[in-house]
This record gives C-alpha cells, structure tokens and sequence, in this order.
C-alpha cells in the first residue's frame, strides 16, 4: 500500500475534536454532554444574515470574485474605519474562514525552515498551517502564574535567529482569554522593525475585552504598515462559525497579491455566505456590547466556580471566552477522556479540551484543559457541577 505523506503522518489530532468519538458514544448510552470543548458560541446568529440571504435568490449560484465579493469588501473596509483603522476595499481578502486566511498568510511570507515565533499556549490549528509550508513554529513560553502575560522583550530577542521571518500572537488569545496591551503591542513593533520581520495578529475575538479595558489592533501601529497582517473572521463575532466568512486584512501590497494568487487557486469563497457577512457587518456598536456583556457575566461564573474547586487554578481571563484551567490530574487527556466514557453526574458530562494540545511540548499542557465557557448561564452552571463532581470521583477512583 502506498505511504503517506510525512505531513499527514506527523500531523497533530485536533485537541478541540479528537474526543469527539467519546462524546457521541456517552450521547447514545443516554448522557447528556455539555460542550465546553469548542469555540461554538450558543448566542444567536444575527437575523439579518439569514434574512439576506433569502432575499437574494440568484437564478444562477456563481463563483464570486477570488478576493470576495466586492460590496463585502467595502463593507469589512468601513467597518475597520468605524473602529478607527482605516483600510481601503483592495487591502481585505475575503477567505473561507480565518483558517484559510492564516493558511494563505503563512504561505505567503514563510519559506520552508523559515521560524515563526508564537507566545504558547497557543491555538493548536497554528502547528497544523505551519507544517503546510514546512516553517518551524518556536514557542515563547508564557505561565499561567503570569496570567499568561507576554514575555518582556529581551524574550522574544533571545529566540530571533536568521530564520525568523514572523511573530504570530492571537489578540484576545485563544486558548488563554488575555487581552495585550497597548504597551505589549508597542514593545513588538520594536522587534519586528528592528529584525524585519512580520507581525501576524489574529484578531477573531477583537469585540469580546472585559473590565473596561480595549482591544487594540495592531493595524493602529505606526510605522509598521508593511509588517502588519491581521486575519479576521465572522464566526465569533456574530456567532455564524458555520459560514466560514473570514478575511486577510494588510497594508502591504506584496503579501495582498501574493494572498490574492492563492485565492485565485482556490477560486473562491462561498458565494451565499457572503451575501448573509455583508448584511452583518452593518451591525450597530450596541449589538458587541450587548454580547460582551453576557459573556463577562458567563466569565464571573466560570471564575467563581472553578475557586471553589480544590486543587484548581485558573488565571483572570478578560478577553475572548476561553480559560486555560490547570486541574489537580497528572494527565488531563486521560481525564477528558475518562469524564466521557466512565462518568456522569445527573445523567451529564463535560467535555473540555485537553491543554496538550495547545503547546509545542504537549507535556507543558498535562495538567490543564482549555475551557470555552459558550453555553447559557443555567447550562455552564450544570456544567461546573459535573467538573467539580468528576474531579472528585476522579481521584476516589484512584487516579492522579
């Protein structure tokens, strides 16, 4: 039988997804699971974006432009303007989701052996594109002691080499819920001017900045336009995962027509999701507003919750709606597994994300899970119930 590929043998299982098989086996002895495994959110897709989508009934279903259809373009564009980034229409490509568009973005700047440095924890898909094109990802440790705050520059200087070519951060981060600061920003413009190098900010979770603090987007960084490369996307943001609408937005016209050839060899995004993305986008402030709120109101409870477990430990998150949960087990791949086949509490579990999975070293992440606290109030409530019991029958069961 012919082999396969060193990449897809050597491809990492997604930490998100690979326990999925379990939580379908418990849902059909009867059990009840409570997804906090995934970046699904259960906040209601704008109407609006079905409601284009009705009423465009196009006699003929046709490709689109390979950089998105242009009405959206000027769309994503004025929405960047409302926020006080101003871009044109030619400096976004649309993408079929922010997968893509980091897919595109890594093709288009690095080189096969070429290094990109990634504060770790990081999303576990950042491996998966990189090994696409042969790059090297280096992890910058951060600690959740630290609340997983960056570094301090001499950091990341000790990790530059002539192969690096890029820093990838995630802004509110995904796996860890922290916010950068402005002065963590300004501290990476340094870097990338001095070495020349890109700056990938993944900016999905922008809207979702708790405690009255703000999201700063790096396309706000003076002097650096053409290091700058921000991916984007609809799926968190107005709660349409399913679509797949995301986006490349740069300054640099090098790497946008580079960005835009791979487009062209993939054709195009999907037609009909862009029509339901561009009725989105013309969402008013109040509508993030009113989502954040009740994700800040889902944080406190998750927080409060996960305080009163022994042996838990949790960092104040204040972005995105995720934390990166340390337990008191010695492997959290056997826990999550073991909470979907061998455990229920009032007929439910919880599956969680295994935190090995979100480092280059998955022995960094054994003991912690990445939680994503998308479920309503009452369910993420129950949620903790089954944790907090689980945890409990875990360790009479003699496991460590």
């Amino acid at each position: 039988m012919p082999a396969l590929s060193e990449r897809a043998i050597h491809l990492p299982a997604s930490p998100i997804r690979k326990l999925v098989p379990y939580a379908e086996a418990a849902k059909q002895r009867g059990v009840h699971v409570y997804h906090l495994n995934i970046g699904q959110p259960d906040i209601e897709t704008p109407p609006r974006y079905f409601e284009a989508i009705r009423k465009a009934e196009p006699k003929v279903l046709a490709y689109s432009h390979s950089a998105g259809i242009e009405t959206l373009r000027r769309a994503i564009a004025a929405y960047y303007d409302r926020i006080g980034y101003p871009v044109t229409p030619g400096q976004v490509i649309v993408t079929t989701g922010a997968s893509e568009a980091l897919s595109f973005v890594f093709a288009s700047c690095m080189n096969p052996d070429d290094e990109i440095i990634i504060p770790e924890p990081f999303y576990a898909n950042y491996n998966s594109f990189s090994m696409f094109t042969n790059a090297k990802v280096v992890p910058l440790v951060t600690k959740i002691e630290n609340d997983f705050a960056l570094p301090p520059i001499e950091e990341f200087e000790k990790l530059i080499t002539p192969r690096t070519k890029a820093i990838l951060i995630c802004n509110p981060g995904n796996p860890t819920g922290i916010l950068y600061p402005q002065e963590a920003l300004e501290k990476l413009r340094e870097i990338i001017l001095r070495h020349d190098l890109y700056l990938i900010s993944d900016e999905v979770y922008r809207e979702f900045a708790y405690d009255g603090l703000t999201h700063h987007s790096v396309l706000g960084l003076e002097g650096a336009e053409n290091h700058v490369i921000v991916t984007d996307s609809i799926s968190k943001r107005f709660s349409a995962c399913g679509a797949r609408i995301g986006c490349v937005v740069s300054r640099n016209a090098g790497v946008m027509d580079a960005v835009l050839r791979l487009a062209q060899a993939r054709l195009a995004p999907p037609t009909m999701e862009q029509i339901g993305a561009e009725a989105v986008y013309g969402l008013p402030q109040t509508f993030f507003d009113s989502v954040a709120e009740e994700y800040v109101s889902r944080r406190d409870l998750l927080l409060e919750r996960l305080s009163q477990m022994e042996g838990v430990r949790c960092p104040h998150v204040n972005g995105a709606f995720y934390a990166m949960v340390e337990l008191p087990v010695e492997d959290s791949d056997h826990f999550c597994r073991w909470m979907l086949e061998d455990f229920a509490h009032q007929g439910a579990t919880v599956m969680m994300a295994p935190g090995g999975g979100f480092y280059s070293d998955p022995e960094k992440g054994r003991r912690q899970v990445r939680v994503a606290y998308v479920l309503n109030k009452a369910d993420l409530k129950k949620a903790m119930d089954c944790l907090e019991a689980g945890l409990k029958a875990y360790a009479l069961a003699g496991f460590k």
